[in-house]
């Protein structure tokens, strides 16, 4: 899995790409949410329009990072789910722990409701 930063406004949008299965990924996630907490970002949108597959290891990873963020008082919201992984949210009902939006600009002006 890979992570790129994209500072907006309102949220910091990780845009994830790759697989997400667990072991170097819950470390690569982890620390990055850790570090953005750390840095007073506790607002995220994650953008996995560039994700192939998450495997269940990796649904726990995601929902780690928004436990560490309901923590700090923060929120992370999912856009860009390709059919496959929205199914996969969908039947494990992580649609109900995650609010999901179509487009990161959708995602972000969640955040102003």
């Amino acid at each position: 899995m890979k992570i790129n930063r994209n500072p907006r406004e309102r949220a910091m949008v990780l845009q994830l790409s790759g697989d997400i299965m667990g072991g170097k990924d819950y470390d690569t996630f982890t620390n990055a949410i850790k570090e953005l907490v750390d840095e007073g970002h506790v607002d995220l949108v994650l953008d996995l329009g560039k994700v192939r597959y998450i495997n269940s290891t990796g649904l726990g990873i995601l929902v780690s990072g928004l436990t560490t963020l309901k923590k700090n008082m923060g929120q992370m919201k999912i856009c860009n789910l390709s059919s496959r992984i929205d199914r996969l949210f969908s039947v494990t009902s992580l649609t109900t722990v995650f609010p999901t939006f179509e487009t990161v600009d959708e995602a972000l002006e969640s955040f102003e409701s």
